[in-house]
């Protein structure tokens, strides 16, 4: 095997860790991909140039974070419907008419497609806190370079000098960015819930329920499931619902056209979730939404509900439920 086919096979040996960095600093699936792929070109491309002054790793996360800052150079912020207002909406289909482009919104993924494999359990643990929702919601409001900083000093692990090298920087300039940075998420980091473990039986015993009374549209049930001041919302659409009663709610008025549907469990941004599949007309089933629950006590918290079907396709999820 030649040197060049030695290498090209060594970069997609980068690539889901490279897709869980990008992933970060974009806050978005679809990106995260475009990031990484457009990483692998540039690199491809130079690998004549490649002098191995540092190591493959570092070299590819170079391109990766100015391909990062590229990308964000526009200053569009992704946000979640409840980072835009304060104060929840009411449960009526009125509340659809407000939208934004999908581009603005925080997207979710797979555990899968952006955490290492390991068998380490506080590797796993921290792999999951780092790609929690509200983590990732609160990194968009940091500006590119200190995004970039902490989640290669505090999620990766790199030293200071490291970073400085990638960035082309100080070691002094680094930690300040880190120190302004870790102020920032202090004061815009939401409520996360407690990290998923799916060898917890309380918590698979509450998935369980979730899923048996989704599937048979028992919301009387679902909703003693939730936290009393229980959050949901649902992505493009700007409003977000809280309480057990709007829930309840929303889920017998404009949300019954799910009546029927099929969920799947998966694990979404460190999260427990589900793919959810709707019935048609004709007896069938069609992609309609991922979930992504947060969980404490035993109890649901935080329902984000994701209804862009693309996502589907993306993360390798079949048209249709499993038989």
């Amino acid at each position: 095997m030649t040197a060049v086919a030695t290498t090209e096979l060594d970069l997609e040996g980068h690539r889901r860790e490279l897709t869980g960095y990008c992933y970060r600093m974009l806050g978005s699936a679809f990106d995260a991909e475009d990031a990484v792929q457009e990483t692998m070109v540039r690199a491809w491309r130079s690998l004549d140039k490649f002098e191995g002054r540092s190591s493959l790793r570092s070299w590819l996360y170079r391109i990766a974070t100015n391909v990062c800052m590229d990308a964000l150079g526009a200053g569009q912020r992704r946000a979640r419907p409840m980072d835009l207002s304060a104060t929840a909406w009411q449960p009526v289909v009125d509340s659809l008419a407000a939208q934004r482009a999908n581009e603005a919104w925080m997207e979710p993924m797979t555990d899968e497609r952006i955490l290492p494999d390991t068998a380490d359990p506080a590797e796993i643990a921290a792999g999951r806190e780092s790609i929690r929702l509200a983590f990732v919601a609160a990194l968009q409001h940091l500006p590119p370079r200190q995004r970039a900083v902490l989640v290669l000093r505090e999620v990766l692990r790199w030293r200071a000098a490291e970073v400085a090298e990638l960035l082309d920087t100080t070691v002094a300039s680094v930690n300040s960015a880190l120190q302004r940075a870790r102020a920032t998420l202090s004061e815009t980091q939401g409520e996360s819930g407690e990290l998923y473990d799916p060898l917890d039986a309380g918590q698979q015993e509450l998935l369980d329920k979730y899923v048996e009374a989704f599937e048979a549209y028992d919301i009387d049930t679902l909703v003693t499931l939730l936290r009393e001041d229980a959050t949901q919302s649902m992505p493009p659409y700007e409003m977000w619902i809280q309480g057990r009663d709007d829930i309840r709610s929303w889920m017998l008025g404009p949300g019954s056209e799910c009546r029927g549907s099929r969920l799947v469990p998966l694990t979404i941004n460190g999260s427990p979730g589900f793919a959810q599949w709707r019935p048609t007309p004709e007896g069938g089933f069609v992609p309609w939404a991922l979930f992504a629950l947060d969980i404490k006590n035993h109890q649901v918290t935080n329902i984000s509900v994701f209804l862009d079907t693309a996502l589907f396709t993306l993360l390798g999820l079949p048209d249709a439920p499993p038989q």
